[in-house]
């Protein structure tokens, strides 16, 4: 009777080990799979793209406006704005090599705001500086954003300080 029972206990381990081992091994196959899926892209280049395809890369990109003003920020960054933030509803940003056009939005605290949902581009003006936002992953993309004329030691474009001026 217990040589039964020991073979029974056996045999019932062999099973499930067979099914386990087939599980695991199922697992490592779509997870080697995934792996190479989400292969990160190489540093450089090894294989040169076509002078075609390089146009076709080129023309995605959004040329900076003519007339647009070149706001320098902190680490580096910077964007040319297009318009003019004392008079008109709707600006247009060039950042990261696309135009954003944002319609201006009222605001209680004096500050500029110009807000597009559609794309979630925010950029806020206040007199001493500019900051751009992002809405869809609420980060802030530039701060500390100045015109040429600011880092002089300048009043910033926006309508707040265009309404002091008109007021003296």
């Amino acid at each position: 009777m217990n040589k039964l029972l020991i073979a029974a206990i056996a045999g019932t381990l062999a099973t499930t080990s067979v099914f386990v081992s087939a599980d695991a091994f199922a697992a490592t196959a779509t997870d080697s799979s995934a792996a190479k899926a989400k292969r990160p892209a190489p540093a450089r280049r090894l294989i040169k793209r076509s002078p075609k395809a390089e146009a076709a890369a080129a023309a995605k990109t959004d040329p900076i406006p003519e007339g647009a003003v070149k706001w320098s920020c902190k680490d580096g960054n910077a964007f040319y704005l297009k318009g003019d933030m004392k008079r008109d509803a709707i600006v247009t940003v060039n950042w990261a090599k696309k135009d954003y056009r944002l319609p201006r939005q009222d605001t209680t605290t004096g500050a500029d705001r110009f807000h597009d949902s559609a794309s979630g581009m925010d950029l806020v003006v206040i007199p001493s500086k500019a900051m751009l936002f992002s809405d869809k992953d609420s980060s802030r993309l530039a701060d500390e954003c100045m015109t040429p004329d600011m880092a002089a030691g300048g009043p910033a474009p926006t309508q707040s300080n265009a309404l002091i001026k008109n007021a003296e």
